[in-house]
């Protein structure tokens, strides 16, 4: 634990943060666990010092945020894996929100997609969205790694068991939000992306795409809240590897893509699809374990432009 937690009770323990409450009411502290988790599986196994990239990664891209306009809950680093942000409440009984609901959590994730990647290239291929929907042609087989004719913008669930892909309406009804609120979500979206998709194309990444969460602070204005473009919320590429035809994942995906190799995001997707239970996931190896710390080192320095 950082010195800067001692005193504080802790309220909440995430997949891989923990939440303490502060001296003050209006406030809230994340503690950076080094822990990591794969589709919604949280691994045995953690990975040194992968929480203060995270979070100085964070605070680096909340900072930017500010300065474009867009506002978020982050007040300062604590330490390397602590910051203090702004408190909302986290309401899980839905029927409670409501339109004048004020310091809350939106409880949605929004995606945005410019490449053919991930859980998008599954429901593509399992026919849970169509070609046409994404800007294909009919008939079109999709490819890993494809740039996508028009961005994609789409939202999910965010307190539920697995989240899952909603429409607009079920969104603006779950979430209570106006239509309004919902545009200026994705205007906040696509004003923070253009900036990280410049800022990492200098730097020879290509950002491939990404979660954003929001919250509404107490005169229900939008903020950025939880973690945004880190290698764990968001997919970036090498840019000189993809002009030699080679993808390398720069994120968490690349541990996804391990578990996908093992066989056991199959037999997990299988389990799911059944209704079944679902197996547990196992630790990653030791030699995985280094490779992971070296690629959350290494994608803080090329995401911030800091020394780790």
């Amino acid at each position: 634990m950082e010195p800067a937690l001692e005193g504080m009770k802790l309220l909440q323990v995430g997949k891989v943060k923990e939440v303490y409450q502060p001296q003050a009411d209006d406030e809230l502290v994340f503690f950076f666990t080094d822990k990591i988790s794969v589709f919604d599986k949280v691994i045995p196994s953690t990975i040194p010092r992968k929480g203060e990239s995270l979070c100085r990664t964070s605070a680096h891209w909340f900072r930017m945020s500010d300065k474009l306009g867009v506002p978020s809950h982050f007040i300062e680093l604590m330490g390397p894996s602590t910051m203090r942000v702004k408190k909302v409440r986290v309401e899980r009984d839905m029927s409670k929100l409501s339109h004048d609901s004020t310091s809350v959590l939106i409880p949605l994730e929004f995606i945005s997609r410019y490449y053919v990647a991930g859980s998008l290239l599954d429901r593509l291929k399992k026919g849970r969205i169509t070609m046409e929907s994404v800007g294909f042609p009919s008939g079109h087989a999709p490819t890993y790694g494809e740039l996508l004719p028009e961005p994609i913008f789409e939202a999910t669930t965010k307190l539920e068991e697995v989240d899952r892909p909603v429409t607009m309406k079920e969104a603006m009804d779950l979430a209570k939000l106006t239509r309004s609120e919902w545009d200026d979500i994705w205007e906040a979206v696509r004003k923070v992306d253009d900036f990280i998709n410049s800022q990492v194309e200098s730097r020879g990444m290509i950002h491939v795409d990404g979660k954003k969460e929001f919250g509404f602070d107490q005169d229900r204005k939008i903020m950025l809240i939880d973690t945004f473009a880190t290698a764990d919320e968001d997919r970036f590429w090498d840019t000189a590897e993809l002009a030699q035809g080679r993808r390398v994942e720069l994120s968490k995906e690349a541990v996804r893509q391990f578990y996908r190799g093992s066989g056991y995001h199959g037999k997990l997707m299988e389990a799911r699809d059944a209704g079944v239970e679902e197996p547990p996931i196992p630790a990653l190896p030791g030699e995985e374990v280094t490779r992971v710390a070296g690629l959350y080192s290494t994608m803080f320095e090329r995401l911030t432009g800091e020394r780790f």
